[in-house]
């Protein structure tokens, strides 16, 4: 569901070249989420960064993310003590 969202936007980026040469690139929709490096390679590796610290900024905040949606009520900030019925813990 999150790796299907994100490759979802990712492909919605649109990227251009700044007059400083450096490539920039945003998602249309999804506020403050861009990048600008000096190559399209590593601008398209900062964009999906950016993209994966918001979702989690949005979920930890409790905001809405655009066209994601869960059917359980997520509360990050709850912490839950984790244990493992794994014989291999």
């Amino acid at each position: 569901m999150l790796t299907e969202y994100i490759c979802q936007n990712l492909n919605r980026a649109r990227y251009k070249i700044l007059d400083n040469g450096f490539y920039f690139g945003e998602i249309p929709g999804l506020q403050g989420v861009w990048a600008s490096e000096k190559t399209l390679e590593k601008c398209r590796e900062t964009l999906q960064e950016v993209l994966e610290e918001w979702i989690i900024l949005k979920l930890k905040d409790g905001d809405r993310i655009p066209g994601f949606s869960t059917k359980t009520n997520l509360n990050v900030n709850h912490k839950t003590k984790l244990t493992s019925t794994s014989k291999y813990a």
